[in-house]
C-alpha cells in the first residue's frame, strides 16, 4: 500500500468515525440524553437527524474550496474530518471540530487565494439556508418538546415563558433551585433541569423564525433550539461559517479581505478588526464590581484574574507585534480601557471568543501570506467578495453559546 492509498484510508477513517461522534453528538443535544447515561438505540438512530445536515453542510463547504482549488490546478488533499466527542463522560460536544483541506503548495496569486477562500463559505451556506428553510417548514407541534422535557406539560403552551421567568427568579434569589422549585411549582417539575444552556441568536434564525415557520405556536425558542436537530445543524453551519469569514489573518475571510483590498490594507484592516474582536472578547472580564470587599481573598482574586487576562492578551498578540514589551504595553492598554469602560457601563462582551481569539493571534496569525501575482480583483469577484462580507454578518452570534443557571 501507497502513500497515498494510506491518506486516503486516514481520511476515510476520520470520516466515518466524525459520522459516529456527530449522530452521538445529535442525539445528545436533542434528547438530553448519553451513552452512559439512558442513551438506546433508538434514540442514537435519532441523531441521524442531525449528523446528516450537519456534515452535509460541512462537506460542501470543505468540497467548495477542494474544487477551486482543482480548478486552478492547486496541489490539494481530501478533507480531513476532525471527530470530537465527550458524551462518554456526560459533556455534550459537537461531535466534531470540522474539516480541513491541506494545501501542498504556495499559492502566489492574489485572485487565486480569494477564490479558494470565498468559494467554501457560500457553498455550505446555501446548503445550510436550505436546512433552515426545510426545518422551519417541518417544525414538529408541542407535544414533540413534551417528549423531551414533559416536566412542561404542566405549563401548557406558554411553558417557555414560564421556564424563563423560573431561571431568572431562581438567579436573583438567595433559594436555592430546588428548595425555590418546591415552594413554587408543582410537584412535576423535575427541578434539576432547572437553569439553560441554549444557543444565542443570529440574524438568520431571527428571520427564520419571522418569516419561515408556518405556525408561530410551533417555533421554539433559542433555548429550545437544541432540541430540533435540522434546525440546530443549521445553525452551528452558520456558526462555522461566521468564524471561518472572519475577515482577519488567513481565515477564508481574512482571504476575502485580503483580495478585496490588497496587502497593505489587509495588514491596517485585519489589526484593527483583531482589536476589536479582543475588545468584545474581554469586556467585563475584571471590573470594580469583582471587589466586592477589602479582604485579602477578594483582592488576590481580583489581581490574579487581571493577570490572568494580561497572560492571554500578550499570547493573542504574538502574531501583531513582534517585541515582548510592545505585546505587553497592547495587553496593558486594551486591559485598561476594557476595565474602565465596563465598570462604568456595566456592559461585557462574550469571554469565549478569548480561546478563539488565542488561535488566531498565536497559531493562525493576522497577516496574510505575500503574493507575487497581485492583479485586482474583476468586478465578478468584488461583487461575491461582498457578498461573502454580508453572509459573515448574517450568520454572525454576538453570543453562540450561552449558559444560566444550574444545569
Amino acid at each position: 500500500m501507497d502513500k497515498n492509498q494510506k491518506t486516503k484510508l486516514i481520511q476515510l477513517g476520520l470520516f466515518i468515525v466524525t459520522v459516529i461522534t456527530t449522530t452521538f453528538a445529535g442525539a445528545e443535544w436533542t434528547l438530553g440524553k448519553f451513552i452512559f447515561f439512558g442513551m438506546t438505540w433508538d434514540d442514537f438512530l435519532f441523531g441521524f437527524h442531525f449528523s446528516i445536515p450537519f456534515l452535509l453542510i460541512l462537506t460542501v463547504h470543505e468540497f467548495g474550496h477542494y474544487f477551486t482549488a482543482k480548478y486552478h490546478k492547486i496541489n490539494v488533499t481530501l478533507p480531513y474530518y476532525i471527530p470530537m466527542w465527550f458524551g462518554f463522560v456526560g459533556m455534550a460536544s459537537l461531535g466534531t471540530m470540522g474539516a480541513f483541506i491541506r494545501i501542498k503548495e504556495t499559492i502566489f496569486s492574489r485572485v487565486k487565494y480569494f477564490d479558494v477562500g470565498v468559494s467554501g463559505p457560500i457553498a455550505g451556506f446555501v446548503v445550510a439556508v436550505i436546512f433552515l428553510i426545510y426545518g422551519f417548514q417541518t417544525l414538529p407541534e408541542t407535544e414533540y418538546i413534551y417528549e423531551v422535557h414533559p416536566e412542561y406539560e404542566v405549563f401548557g403552551e406558554n411553558f417557555e415563558e414560564r421556564m424563563e421567568g423560573l431561571d431568572t427568579l431562581i438567579l436573583k434569589s438567595d433559594l436555592n433551585p430546588e428548595r425555590l422549585a418546591f415552594e413554587t411549582l408543582p410537584d412535576t417539575i423535575d427541578t434539576s433541569r432547572v437553569g439553560a444552556v441554549f444557543f444565542g441568536d443570529n440574524i438568520l434564525m431571527n428571520l427564520g423564525r419571522k418569516y419561515l415557520a408556518h405556525n408561530d405556536r410551533y417555533v421554539p425558542s433559542s433555548r429550545e433550539l437544541m432540541h430540533y436537530p435540522v434546525l440546530l445543524a443549521a445553525y452551528l453551519a452558520f456558526f462555522f461559517t461566521a468564524l471561518n469569514l472572519l475577515p482577519i489573518g488567513q481565515l477564508d475571510g481574512g482571504h476575502v479581505l485580503f483580495g478585496l483590498f490588497g496587502a497593505k490594507n489587509h495588514a491596517i484592516i485585519s489589526r484593527v478588526l483583531f482589536t476589536g474582536f479582543i475588545f468584545y472578547a474581554g469586556l467585563g472580564w475584571v471590573t470594580t464590581a469583582d471587589l466586592v470587599n477589602s479582604s485579602l481573598e477578594s483582592i488576590g482574586n481580583f489581581l490574579i484574574s487581571i493577570a490572568l487576562y494580561l497572560f492571554v492578551v500578550y499570547w493573542c498578540a504574538f502574531s501583531v507585534f513582534k517585541e515582548k514589551r510592545d505585546r505587553l504595553l497592547y495587553a496593558t492598554v486594551l486591559f485598561t480601557v476594557q476595565f474602565f469602560v465596563a465598570s462604568v457601563l456595566k456592559v461585557e462582551g462574550y469571554s469565549g471568543w478569548l480561546l478563539f481569539s488565542l488561535l488566531i493571534g498565536r497559531f493562525i496569525g493576522v497577516d496574510h501570506p505575500p503574493v507575487v501575482d497581485n492583479t485586482p480583483l474583476s468586478v465578478e469577484r468584488q461583487i461575491l467578495g461582498w457578498i461573502a462580507l454580508v453572509i459573515f454578518i448574517l450568520s454572525f452570534s454576538p453570543e453562540p453559546l450561552v449558559v444560566e443557571g444550574g444545569f
